[in-house]
């Protein structure tokens, strides 16, 4: 099915191309409906150019078939019962088409997954050079764990065989047994016939009897050893699924849980859980058929024991194969829907928990219930270190319970917590600097699962908390801010390294440029959020968060353009823009203000004479961009010719540009500048004089954007109270 995925992905040519390869021949809807099984067979395996293959491919012919009859069935509803009539229709044509060459069927399936392969293979090639290498490996780790399931699946049914070969011998010694107590019991009456007849029955029952016991003594050992080697072919199963077991829970569903971390944190999503159920669900399948096997095996043993080992390896057996199953049902109960990072009290959230493994072993048939609970850290920590068994709870959560809901199309087991509420949360004594936003807490899911028909009870626990340490190398945190970074801009351009230079000499008050410098360092919470920066009043990450707020608020169009350099500190800014021209500037975030960011330009100094100095303006924050944009602020500065190192401004940034007003706003602006001014007394009135000689273009009318500055300033003189209490004496 992963494939499938990534083809569906495809866009452009190799789209059509994709969707060409299928037709009456091979429609796309099979595909579609049967990915994973389809994925899933050795069609590879069957040599084409042998005709004694024939009946491999029939089989996988008929499999198809019927595979695809029983996801019609499935089909319910309304908007299921054209659907259900479309696969059986499919499932009958394709069962005509090759009932008679079903090599040709094999033939166009391995030619349309080829195909599939390769045109996703260029794709990716394109779309991320070296990622494909990247993919190639995760396509081969996905096709080591579906040939594992095969060889697993064939293991099963090759313990199955000789579970019933076993069971048919037994039934067989049985029936000898009882055959040589009836020749014991028929010795035991000759006591009652005459000598003559005595002699010769005895001599022939005791001839039976011998070779009767002489067999079973035989076919005892026999049975011994058929006993003590499906035991051994039963380890090597259990040994092979727990591999299969580990690397699925321990690395791909891991490596979910892992990407749903970042994905908190502006990384990509986190990817859906098809793929992961459809193995767990064929772990439980298979791990339920050895443990029904080895119960087997039990009674077998019960109904004729036999001397050895056998009662004691079973046991083994017994706790190997609760153990997979404990593991599995424990490890699949996952949070699909993380709640908040941050929770308020009196705000609703959401959470989706969903057990991977719910539409097998019957659980779905007795549906658990979910209780969703708040602990502090050290609570976590106990339950995690099996301190403490019962959950105790760090504050009221309503709404917290919730009965998980089987869906019959998906196949999933899962429980929305829709409307949940953190009524109140008790919070323990903070040490020193600590703040209230430093105290962790994790919400903990809770249930209890019964396994096949209340055969095993587990009590599951979900979310382990994610564990934050007190320090962390710079590169780690830097990954980190970038991946943020990029989320917010909707941007694949990041912090460079150069970015990440500045920020290092801000976190850690160090001068150098070097890269190599910082590489293993690490950062303390302190330094991150905690103390803050030189001779200002906040902290890094206070900085660098209204860093991106400004910019995801106001600026990423001009981010992304490549217009703002941003992370540059003032010494740099003069060192780049005294060897350019005058008039170049640059744009770079404000160390002095949290979301702020300055104009840097070089010009002559007007002190003196020859000499060319670097001039900052006062930052401007998200308050004055919703008065007016970067760009139009940028055009209103005559003096700002070129953008660093040599772009003329209006290249860059009149695309951004307010478009000119038409007459009739000329008209309404002037009409509401007349108005406002005029209400103003005399005196605040001559003080805006001075500033009209210079509104003045060359024709003598007002600069238009200029008016429209000041009559902003006179309405916010008029807004406030004294400007009102004055007007209204002096009228």
């Amino acid at each position: 099915m992963a494939m499938w995925i990534q083809a569906q992905q495809l866009q452009g040519d190799a789209l059509h191309q994709m969707q060409a390869l299928y037709g009456q021949h091979f429609p796309i809807e099979v595909r579609h409906y049967l990915a994973q099984w389809i994925e899933n067979q050795q069609w590879d395996l069957v040599d084409m150019d042998n005709p004694a293959e024939e009946a491999k491919a029939k089989r996988l012919l008929d499999n198809l078939v019927a595979e695809l009859q029983m996801k019609a069935q499935l089909q319910g509803g309304e908007d299921g019962f054209l659907l259900k009539i479309k696969l059986g229709h499919y499932a009958n044509q394709l069962k005509s088409t090759y009932d008679r060459c079903p090599l040709e069927l094999v033939r166009c399936i391995k030619h349309i997954l080829h195909s599939e392969q390769r045109l996703v293979q260029e794709a990716t090639k394109v779309s991320c050079g070296s990622g494909v290498v990247a993919m190639d490996t995760l396509s081969q780790r996905h096709q080591q764990i579906n040939q594992t399931f095969e060889e697993l699946r064939l293991a099963t049914q090759e313990t199955e065989n000789e579970l019933r070969k076993l069971q048919h011998s037994q039934e067989y010694f049985i029936i000898q047994y009882q055959e040589n107590l009836r020749i014991q019991a028929q010795l035991s009456s000759l006591s009652s016939l005459t000598p003559a007849e005595r002699t010769q029955r005895e001599s022939a029952l005791q001839s039976k009897r011998a070779t009767v016991e002489s067999w079973l003594t035989t076919e005892a050992s026999t049975l011994q050893k058929h006993r003590l080697d499906l035991a051994e072919e039963h380890q090597k199963t259990f040994s092979l699924l727990r591999k299969q077991q580990t690397l699925i829970l321990d690395e791909e569903l891991i490596q979910w849980k892992r990407r749903q971390q970042l994905a908190g944190n502006g990384g990509p999503h986190e990817g859906g859980l098809d793929v992961l159920q459809s193995w767990c669900e064929k772990l439980a399948d298979l791990i339920w058929q050895n443990r029904q096997q080895i119960r087997r095996c039990e009674h077998l043993t019960q109904q004729l024991p036999l001397p050895g080992p056998m009662e004691e390896l079973l046991n083994k057996l017994n706790a190997d194969i609760t153990d997979i199953i404990s593991a599995l049902v424990t490890s699949t109960f996952i949070i699909e829907k993380q709640p908040p990072q941050v929770l308020k009290t009196q705000t609703k959230f959401a959470a989706t928990v969903r057990l991977l493994v719910g539409g097998k072993l019957n659980v779905h048939m007795n549906p658990p219930q979910v209780k969703a609970v708040i602990v502090n850290e050290q609570q976590a920590k106990a339950l995690l270190k099996n301190e403490s068994t019962h959950s105790e709870s760090s504050g009221e959560i309503l709404n917290n319970n919730c009965v998980m809901e089987y869906h019959q199309a998906t196949g999933t087991l899962s429980a929305h917590f829709r409307n949940m509420s953190l009524k109140r949360i008790k919070r323990s004594d903070r040490r020193g600097a600590e703040s209230v936003t430093e105290e962790k807490f994790t919400v903990l899911f809770e249930a209890q699962f019964s396994v096949g028909s209340n055969e095993l009870v587990f009590h599951v626990k979900g979310r382990v908390p994610f564990i934050v340490p007190d320090k962390v190398l710079w590169h780690q945190l830097c990954e980190a801010l970038d991946m943020k970074y990029k989320a917010e801009m909707h941007s694949e351009r990041g912090l460079s390294e150069d970015n990440q230079v500045f920020l290092a000499q801000k976190a850690f008050t160090s001068s150098s440029n070097n890269p190599e410098d910082y590489r293993t360092m690490t950062i303390s919470w302190a330094q991150f959020n905690r103390d803050s920066l030189p001779g200002r009043n906040f902290t890094f990450w206070q900085w660098f968060d209204g860093v991106v707020e400004l910019m995801k608020r106001h600026l990423k169009p001009h981010w992304n353009d490549g217009a703002i350099l941003g992370f540059v500190n003032k010494q740099q800014a003069q060192d780049m823009l005294l060897s350019k021209p005058n008039g170049t500037f640059l744009l770079r975030f404000s160390d002095s203000e949290i979301g702020g960011i300055t104009i840097a330009w070089v010009a002559e100094n007007p002190n003196k004479s020859g000499e060319r100095m670097v001039w900052n303006l006062l930052p401007y924050t998200t308050k004055d961009f919703t008065i007016r944009s970067l760009a139009d602020r940028i055009s209103d500065l005559n003096h700002l010719l070129f953008l660093y190192p040599d772009r003329p401004k209006d290249e860059v940034f009149a695309k951004y540009y307010t478009p000119p007003l038409c007459t009739y706003q000329h008209k309404y602006f002037a009409s509401a500048f007349v108005f406002l001014f005029f209400s103003l007394p005399e005196m605040l009135r001559s003080m805006y004089y001075q500033l009209f000689d210079n509104m003045l273009d060359p024709d003598g009318d007002f600069d238009l954007e200029d008016t429209m500055d000041v009559a902003r300033h006179v309405e916010e003189l008029l807004r406030r109270p004294m400007a009102k209490q004055w007007s209204s004496q002096q009228s």
